[in-house]
C-alpha cells in the first residue's frame, strides 16, 4: 500500500497546522486532534477521507489516549504503508515565576505538554505492536528543555520530561522485532503565538523577555511554514531515531 497516515495534535494553529497542510498536500492521510477543528486544513485534501479532525482537550489525556487506541484497533495494518504519530500541542501557562503560578495552569501545562505525549504515544504503540510496517514517534521538543530560563518552569520542565521519555522509549522499542523509532526534536525559534506571550511579557516577570524582543528585531524568527518543512524533512530522513534528542539546527 502507499497511504501514509499520520496523527498530529495541536494541528489548528501555528507549526502544527503548516504541517498539517504539508501533510495533506503529499497526499498523507492525517488524523488532527486538538482543541478545535480548522477549516484552514480543508482545502488541502484531495478527498474527504484524506482528513479527520478530533476536538479534544489534551489535557484530559487519559480519554485523549484511550480514543486513540480504540480507533487505531479499527484499522488493518495492511491497509497502510507507514504511521507516525506526532506530539505536537503544548501550552505556556500565565509568565512568572513558580510562586507566582496559579497552581491550575501549572497543572494543565505539564499535562498538555507531557503528560499527553506520554499517554498517547503509549496508546500509539500498544495499539500498533504487531504491525509490521514503519511506526514512528516524532516528539516536538525545544531548546528550553535543555537550558534553565526564569518564569518558564512549566514549559522546560514538560520540554525536558520529553527528551527523557523519548530516551526511555526508544530503548525499550529497540528491543522489540518490529520496534518504533522515536526522536524528540527542537524545531528552533518560531514566529507564533507562543514568541508573542514571550516578548510581550514583563521584564519583572520574565527576565529574558529582551532576549525575545531582539530575536523578532533581527528577524531570526523562523516561520511557521519554513519551520513545518524542515521538521517535516528530519521525520523523512532514512536515519531518523538513531539520534533520538535532536535539533533541527545541528544536523
Amino acid at each position: 500500500m502507499s497511504k501514509h497516515l499520520t496523527i498530529l495534535t495541536g494541528g489548528s494553529r501555528g507549526m502544527g497546522l503548516a504541517m498539517g497542510q504539508q501533510l495533506l498536500q503529499k497526499g498523507h492521510h492525517l488524523l488532527s486532534i486538538a482543541r478545535k477543528t480548522s477549516s484552514d486544513l480543508k482545502p488541502f485534501t484531495s478527498k474527504s477521507e484524506q482528513l479527520l479532525q478530533w476536538e479534544q482537550d489534551l489535557a484530559q489525556s487519559a480519554t485523549a489516549a484511550q480514543r486513540l487506541r480504540t480507533w487505531l484497533t479499527t484499522l488493518k495494518s495492511s491497509d497502510w504503508a507507514s504511521i507516525t504519530l506526532i506530539n505536537n500541542a503544548g501550552v505556556i501557562p500565565q509568565i512568572a515565576p513558580l510562586s507566582q503560578l496559579p497552581a491550575a495552569d501549572m497543572i494543565n501545562a505539564l499535562r498538555v505538554g507531557l503528560e499527553a505525549p506520554m499517554a498517547l504515544t503509549g496508546a500509539f504503540l500498544g495499539a500498533t505492536e504487531d504491525w509490521e510496517v514503519p511506526r514512528k514517534v516524532l516528539n516536538i521538543s525545544s531548546g528550553l528543555g535543555r537550558r534553565a530560563m526564569a518564569s518558564q518552569a512549566s514549559y522546560c520542565t514538560a520540554k525536558a520530561g520529553m527528551d527523557q521519555f523519548s530516551s526511555c522509549v526508544a530503548l525499550e522499542e529497540a528491543a522489540k522485532p518490529h520496534g518504533a523509532k522515536i526522536v524528540s526534536l527542537a524545531p528552533g525559534v518560531i514566529d507564533t503565538d507562543m514568541q508573542v506571550q514571550l516578548r510581550s511579557a514583563s521584564s519583572d516577570d520574565f527576565p529574558d523577555a529582551s532576549r525575545f524582543v531582539q530575536l523578532h528585531s533581527a528577524g531570526q524568527l523562523t516561520s511557521a511554514q519554513d519551520a513545518a518543512e524542515r521538521v517535516l524533512a528530519w521525520l523523512e530522513r532514512a536515519d531518523f531515531g538513531a539520534q533520538v534528542v535532536a535539533d533541527v539546527r545541528n544536523p
